[in-house]
């Protein structure tokens, strides 16, 4: 159990390192979408390294007026 807890951790720090790379921790504004895109790329971890390129789109529903 142990080396899958340390894969684990291996996976999530080079989907970190993914992330740091293409600048999504600078240019972070707090929104839905780049939230979720940086969630994203820490879970793909090192696929991101082979062509896979993770985003995503958020749309909040707006208050009835």
């Amino acid at each position: 159990m142990r080396s899958g807890r340390w894969m684990l951790v291996a996976w999530l720090v080079i989907g970190a390192l993914a992330a740091g790379q293409r600048h999504y921790y600078t240019q972070f504004d707090g929104s839905c979408a780049r939230i979720a895109t940086i969630g994203i790329t820490l879970a793909s971890g090192p696929l991101n390294y082979i062509g896979l390129n993770p985003t995503a789109n958020c749309k909040v529903p707006q208050p009835s007026k």
